[in-house]
């Protein structure tokens, strides 16, 4: 069985030193690709630094809405040129956050329209964060025609009506581990709901332990219990989902299978 974990943060202060014990255990437990999702400037040039000492691993660059506050014409201009880097796959995490009041709503709606707009001229696929912000994350997105370059919801945590709504936009779904907890019940029942084609699974590690470790930090390698979680809620099997998105991972990211 090989899993593509879709989103996750080595290049964060829990993991960055210490990387190659985690990637070990991520392949001893079917874990064989991994994308590195930045955030800011020193976590961007992190997710970089490790696409480009690890075979199996590649970077997702971006501002996230939390870090906008300090996104200027400087930051704007070496996101263009990461952007170009080899094995990047994809701008994100951007999107909007209202839960966490770290950067003016105003000005989380500007970049996450500029970062949409430089991953159109780049033809790159998007990874979009969205807390407590679903409707104005869709009109952006919708009016930004996101389908013209693809774009992941990632660790989705919305009802069937929304999820409804992101994939009339073309949005791929992505699961973390949410999707093992007793009690997300509307993330349940959109996991049994999304199409497979358009389904991925990530960690967000070090964030969103799935069971049977939630309360403890997450690794990459914990993404094999969200997609049991998954194939469980699916009534099929582990397997089936691991290949259905591993495919997905590869076509989204316009990588080629090794």
């Amino acid at each position: 069985m090989q899993i593509f974990d879709s989103h996750t943060h080595l290049n964060s202060e829990e993991f960055y030193d210490d990387v190659q014990t985690f990637v070990d255990h991520a392949s001893e437990l079917g874990v064989k690709k991994i994308a590195n999702v930045g955030s800011n400037i020193k976590l961007n040039e992190r997710a970089l630094d490790l696409a480009a000492r690890y075979d199996n691993m590649y970077a997702i660059v971006g501002w996230h809405p939390e870090d906008s506050k300090d996104y200027d014409a400087d930051a704007e201009t070496l996101l263009e040129q990461q952007l170009t880097t080899r094995k990047v796959v994809a701008l994100g995490e951007i999107g909007l956050d209202y839960h966490w009041d770290t950067s003016p709503v105003e000005t989380q709606k500007k970049v996450f329209e500029r970062q949409l707009a430089i991953a159109k001229n780049l033809h790159l696929p998007v990874s979009i964060h969205t807390r407590d912000a679903f409707e104005d994350t869709y009109d952006i997105l919708k009016q930004a025609n996101v389908s013209e370059i693809g774009g992941v919801m990632h660790s989705f945590n919305g009802d069937p009506e929304w999820l409804k709504k992101f994939l009339d936009l073309g949005m791929h779904i992505s699961y973390s581990g949410v999707a093992s907890f007793k009690n997300a019940h509307e993330v349940h029942e959109s996991v049994k709901v999304t199409p497979l084609d358009m389904m991925l699974v990530e960690t967000d590690a070090p964030y969103l332990t799935p069971e049977p470790y939630r309360g403890k930090q997450n690794e990459p390698g914990y993404t094999c219990y969200t997609v049991e979680a998954i194939a469980k809620l699916r009534e099929t099997t582990a397997e089936a989902i691991a290949e259905a998105t591993w495919d997905n991972a590869h076509e989204f990211f316009h990588l080629k299978e090794s």
